[in-house]
C-alpha cells in the first residue's frame, strides 16, 4: 500500500499500481459475484476501486478495460442457464467524500453546459447491500428473472425469484409497458440473517459472513424449495429493457414502481444541487444504524430521464449516477511473514501474511506491500503489529505499525535479490524507455521463469480472455510440469494429441467424461473474437478496454499484427520517451512541446522567470505541465535541447496510429510495439494463429455519411461537448482518433484549433466546422 497521492506518482508507478489493482480485483470479482464466498469485506473491495479511480483521474490516458471502473460483476456460474440482458446491467462509479459528490454535480453541469442559474434535481437512494436481479414482465406477468452476472449475461433464477413474496407475480394498477425489466436488490434483513446463520450452525450447515453473501447464496440454490425457506426480500429501484417509456423522471418512476406492487426504499428522496446531495448523505448516514438491513452508501441519480439519456455512459458506468460510499473501519493484527509473488510480467510483489483478523465481518489474512521501497519507507517488519484500514489503494490497506508493540529482536526486512523460482535469476529494477529507474523489481528470467509462464497461461485461459472451462491453476500447473503446455498454442495441440489424452484419462481426478469436457471446452475456443485474442496475448498495460478499442480500430487480426510489427521499429528515441513518461504532460502538452522543438524558437525576453518564458514560448502548456518540465529538466537550455531532440525522435506513423486509437495512448502503444519486436513473442503469436480462427471485430455501421472514416475533433466545440461528439461519430460507424495522420479522413475544427488543424491542412485532409459536421451527420 502507499500513502502517496496519485499526483505524487510517476507515470511508470501509476501503470504498475493500476496493473496490480486490476489483477487483485478480478480475483475477488469471481469470489464475490460467482462463488458467494468473498475473502474480503465490501469496504476493502471498494478500497481497491477508490484508489483505481484516483489513479485514473490523475492519469486518464492509462485507463484500460481491466480497470474496475470498466468492469461489471463476474461471469455466471455454469449450474444456471444463461440469460442475456436486453439492456446491460451496469456498475456505478464511486464517490467517497463531499468533494467527490460536489465534483459529480459539477461534471453533470459541465457536460450538459447548463447556465449558472439552472438547478439540477437528483434522487438520493440508499445503496442496498444485496444481490442485483432483473425481473422481466410481459403484459404485466412475471416471466423471467436473472442475476446480473457479468453485466451482459446473467443466471436464470426465475423459479427462485418467484418464491420471494415482495416480487409480484402480476403487476398491480395500470400504465406499465407491455415489456419491462424491473431491476432491484435481493437482500436479507439483520434479524433474518442472524436467525438463518444460527439455524445453519445448529444443523452443521454452511454459515455466511454477512447478509449480502447469505442472500446471494440463498437465491442461487439449485432447489427453489431451499430458496423459499429463506426470508429473502426485494427492493425495486431501476429498469432495463422497455417497450415504451413510462416516466419522465427517476422520482416519478419510483412512484410508479411502488404503485405496480413493488417495495421501494422509503428513505429515498429528491434533492436539488450539490448541497442537496451532501444533505441527503448526512441524513442517510444518521439513519443507517437504525435500519433493519445493510446499506453501504447512497446512490445519486440525475432525476430527469432525458438528461440521463443525453449524459449516456462511460463504457460500463453511467455518467448520470454515482454511489457515495460510507467510510471505512480499522483493525490491528500481527504481520507473521512476507512472501514474494511473481506476476506474468515478472514484476515481484511482496505479500504480507497476517494473523487472521475480522474486519467488518470478514476474515482478512493477507495484504500487498507493493514493493521494496514501500516496505523500507514504512519500516514494517515481520512480527510487527500493523494497522489495517478498510479503504485505500489495496486489499486491505496497511497504514503502518504500532511502535510500542514492536518485538525487541525485530530486524528490518531484507528484500530478496533473486527470484524465488528454482532458477534463482536476479531481480532487476525496471527502467523506463528514457532510462529512468522505477520502484518495480522484475525477475530477469522472462519466459525461462516458470512463475511467469504459468501466470501467462492463467491469463490466457481466464474468463476475460479465452474463458476455457476446466483449465484452472491446478490443471495448468500439472500440464506445465509434465511439459505438455508451455505456451498458449500447446493448449490447442493438447486437445488433439490422443497419446497425451489417453495418459490423462488414466490420471487420478480425470476420466473419460472429464477429458471429453476439457477437450470440448478447448475446441469451443478455436474461433475467438479479435478483442479477446489481443487481450489473451497478455501485453503489459493492454487490458479489456484497450483490446476492444484496438480490435474495433483495426477490425482484422492481419491489420492489427501488420501495424504492430511495423510500429515495433518506430519506437522513438530517449528524449521523446522522457517527454511521454513525464508526469503532468498529456497528449496535447506533448504535441505542443514537439511543435516548439521542431520550429523556430521565438525571441523571448531575458528578464522574466523560466515559467513565464515557457508560457510565452508554448502557450498551450498549463501550469502543471510547465512545472513538470522545469522540475525534470531544470533550465531553459535543457528544455529547448530535449524538445528539439524529441521532435527529431518522434515515432513513426504506425506507432502514432496505435497511440492515436481512442483509449490506447502512448504507453500502451509502446507496449504493443515492444511486444511485437520480440522474436519469441512473434513465434508465440504465429503458433497460436496456426491453431485458431480470429473473428473480425464487429463491423460498425456502413450506411451513414461518415461510416468507416477516421475523424479527429480539435479546438473548442460550441454546440456539443467533446464526449458527445465522439459518441455521435462512433454511433454512426466512424472511428475517432486523437491525432492527425495520412490515414485521417476528416478533421472537425472549432475555435482555437492549433497544430492538428495545421497538420491537416499540410496533408490536404478535409476540414470542416462544427456546423458543417452537424449538417453532414444529421441532414
Amino acid at each position: 500500500m502507499t500513502d502517496r497521492s496519485a499526483a505524487d506518482l510517476t507515470e511508470a508507478e501509476a501503470v504498475e499500481e493500476l496493473t496490480r489493482l486490476a489483477d487483485e480485483i478480478a480475483t475477488h470479482d469471481i469470489r464475490y459475484h460467482q462463488q458467494d464466498a468473498p475473502t474480503i469485506s465490501d469496504a476493502e473491495y471498494d478500497a481497491l476501486k477508490r484508489r483505481n479511480n484516483e489513479l485514473e483521474a490523475a492519469f486518464p490516458h492509462l485507463v484500460r478495460d481491466n480497470s474496475p471502473s470498466l468492469r461489471v460483476g463476474a461471469a455466471r456460474a455454469e449450474q444456471f442457464s444463461p440469460v442475456e440482458h436486453g439492456v446491460p446491467m451496469l456498475s456505478l462509479d464511486n464517490a467517497f467524500s463531499n468533494e467527490d459528490a460536489l465534483e459529480f454535480d459539477a461534471r453533470i453541469r459541465r457536460f450538459l453546459r447548463l447556465p449558472g442559474g439552472e438547478e439540477i434535481a437528483y434522487t438520493a437512494e440508499p445503496k442496498i447491500d444485496g444481490l442485483s436481479a432483473s425481473l422481466r414482465y410481459e403484459n404485466g406477468v412475471f416471466v423471467q428473472g436473472a442475476t446480473r452476472g457479468d453485466g451482459r449475461v446473467g443466471e436464470d433464477v426465475t423459479e427462485n425469484l418467484r418464491t420471494i413474496a415482495q416480487i409480484p407475480k402480476r403487476l398491480a394498477g395500470s400504465g406499465w409497458p407491455e415489456v419491462i425489466e424491473i431491476r432491484g436488490e435481493v437482500y436479507l434483513g439483520h434479524e433474518e440473517f442472524a436467525a438463518l446463520n444460527a439455524a445453519n450452525e445448529a444443523a452443521g450447515l454452511r454459515t455466511y459472513a454477512n447478509p449480502r453473501n447469505s442472500a446471494a447464496g440463498s437465491l442461487r440454490q439449485i432447489d427453489p424449495k431451499i430458496t423459499a425457506s429463506r426470508p429473502l426480500k426485494f427492493f425495486a429501484y431501476a429498469w432495463g429493457q422497455l417497450s415504451e417509456p413510462f416516466a419522465e423522471t427517476q422520482w416519478e418512476a419510483l412512484g410508479k414502481l411502488k404503485a405496480w406492487g413493488f417495495q421501494t426504499t422509503p428513505e429515498s428522496c429528491r434533492v436539488i444541487s450539490g448541497q442537496g446531495l451532501l444533505d441527503a448523505y448526512a441524513a442517510m448516514e444518521a439513519l443507517r444504524p437504525k435500519l433493519g438491513y445493510d446499506i453501504d452508501g447512497v446512490v445519486y441519480k440525475v432525476d430527469r430521464l432525458d438528461w440521463q439519456q443525453r449524459l449516456g455512459f462511460i463504457t460500463r458506468t453511467p455518467r448520470w449516477a454515482i454511489a457515495r460510499k460510507f467510510p471505512a473501519q480499522q483493525a490491528r493484527t500481527i504481520l507473521e511473514a512476507i512472501d514474494i509473488q511473481v506476476g506474468r510480467t515478472g514484476a515481484v510483489t511482496p505479500v504480507a501474511r497476517l494473523r487472521p483478523v475480522t474486519v467488518g465481518g470478514v476474515v482478512v489474512v493477507n495484504a500487498t506491500l507493493h514493493n521494496a521501497d514501500e516496505i523500507a519507507r514504512k519500516d514494517v517488519r515481520i512480527g510487527d503489529t500493523v494497522i489495517l484500514q478498510r479503504a485505500g489503494d489495496v486489499i486491505p490497506q496497511i497504514l503502518g505499525y504500532v511502535p510500542e508493540e514492536r518485538p525487541a529482536d525485530s530486524v528490518p526486512y531484507e528484500f530478496p535479490t533473486h527470484c524465488p523460482c528454482h532458477l534463482h535469476t536476479p531481480l532487476v529494477r525496471e527502467t523506463t524507455a528514457s532510462g529512468a529507474e522505477t520502484v518495480v523489481r522484475r525477475c530477469s528470467g522472462e519466459f525461462a521463469c516458470p512463475f511467469q509462464r504459468i501466470e501467462h497461461l492463467r491469463h490466457f485461459v481466464s474468463r476475460r480472455a479465452y474463458d476455457i472451462e476446466g483449465l484452472g491453476e491446478k490443471q495448468l500447473t500439472a500440464f506445465f510440469e509434465r511439459g505438455w503446455v508451455r505456451e498458449p498454442a500447446d493448449i490447442f495441440r493438447l486437445a488433439r494429441d490422443e497419446e497425451k489424452l489417453t495418459e490423462l484419462r488414466a490420471t487420478d481426478g480425470y476420466g473419460e467424461t472429464s477429458v471429453s469436457n476439457l477437450v470440448a471446452a478447448i475446441e469451443a475456443k478455436r474461433s475467438i473474437p479479435l478483442d479477446r485474442f489481443i487481450f489473451g496475448l497478455g501485453i503489459r498495460h493492454v487490458g479489456e478496454t484497450t483490446s476492444l478499442a484496438l480490435a474495433r480500430h483495426f477490425e482484422t487480426v492481419e491489420h492489427f499484427i501488420q501495424t504492430s510489427e511495423a510500429a515495433s521499429t518506430q519506437l522513438g528515441g530517449p528524449s521523446y520517451a522522457a517527454l511521454v513518461e513525464l508526469e503532468g504532460l498529456g497528449p496535447t502538452a506533448i504535441r505542443a512541446v514537439l511543435d516548439f522543438g521542431g520550429g523556430n524558437s521565438p525571441l523571448l525576453p531575458e528578464d522574466v522567470s523560466l515559467d513565464k518564458r515557457l508560457q510565452l514560448a508554448i502557450p498551450k502548456l498549463n501550469s502543471r505541465a510547465r512545472a513538470a518540465l522545469l522540475e525534470r529538466f531544470g533550465d531553459w537550455d535543457a528544455i529547448c535541447k530535449v524538445a528539439g531532440e524529441a521532435a527529431q525522435e518522434e515515432p513513426g506513423e504506425d506507432l502514432r496510429e496505435l497511440a492515436g486509437v481512442d483509449a490506447v495512448g502512448p504507453v500502451a502503444a509502446r507496449m504493443v510495439a515492444q511486444f511485437f519486436a520480440e522474436e519469441h513473442n512473434l513465434a508465440k503469436v504465429e503458433a497460436l494463429l496456426a491453431e485458431l480462427t480470429v473473428l473480425p471485430a464487429e463491423r460498425p455501421k456502413t450506411d451513414t455519411a461518415v461510416a468507416g472514416k477516421t475523424i479527429v475533433f480539435t479546438g473548442s466545440l460550441e454546440r456539443m461537448t467533446r464526449d458527445e461528439a465522439k459518441a455521435q461519430a462512433e454511433s454512426l460507424g466512424a472511428k475517432v482518433s486523437g491525432s492527425v495522420s495520412k490515414k485521417t479522413d476528416l478533421v472537425v475544427a472549432g475555435p482555437g484549433a492549433g497544430s492538428k488543424l495545421k497538420t491537416a491542412t499540410d496533408l490536404g485532409i478535409q476540414v470542416m466546422t462544427e456546423d458543417e459536421w452537424l449538417a453532414l451527420v444529421t441532414g
